[in-house]
């Protein structure tokens, strides 16, 4: 998929352009480590669960863009 098939969220996210679902589930994955860990701030960790949401939502346009291109096949 390329990642301009992606609207959205992922455009929105971090300034820098869309991100791609391998980058977006890294970043998830050591925000969610990073929550775990605990020690942070009440505020710092206010800002990694809003900017978790905003990368689980990514991966899952991403997802949803996925099935919808397998079935547009599978239909043919």
């Amino acid at each position: 998929m390329s990642e301009d098939t992606t609207t959205g969220v992922a455009d929105d996210i971090g300034g820098e352009g869309a991100l791609g679902y391998e980058e977006a589930r890294a970043e998830l994955l050591d925000v969610v480590r990073t929550l775990e860990q605990g020690g942070a701030s009440l505020e710092d960790s206010l800002a990694l669960w809003e900017r978790g949401e905003r990368l689980a939502q990514v991966c899952q346009e991403w997802l949803d863009g996925a099935r919808q291109r397998l079935e547009a096949v599978t239909d043919r």
